[in-house]
């Protein structure tokens, strides 16, 4: 599913317009993003858990040259399955 059909899953299971729908994915994806940013949780109950995880520099290996390539530290969106969407999806 891409964005514009989780529009218009959400439109017609909500009864409202499409360009409604969208606001409210949009609002959802910019109230995550801005969480994560100060570096705080995003929790939702049964669903999953939106969080942030640091990775270290390291050195890694291009796999088709060979060449040793240095990945700099960095801080990167993670996401843990809560136990009903993990149940669901057996």
């Amino acid at each position: 599913m891409n964005k514009s059909q989780l529009v218009d899953y959400i439109a017609d299971s909500v009864d409202c317009t499409k360009a409604d729908a969208e606001r409210m994915i949009n609002a959802f994806t910019e109230a995550v993003t801005k969480t994560l940013v100060k570096g705080d949780k995003v929790a939702l109950t049964g669903f999953g858990t939106f969080s942030i995880t640091h990775r270290k520099a390291r050195d890694a290996r291009n796999p088709r040259t060979g060449a040793v390539v240095h990945v700099k530290a960095m801080n990167t969106a993670k996401f843990k399955v809560g136990k009903k969407l993990k149940e669901a999806v057996r």
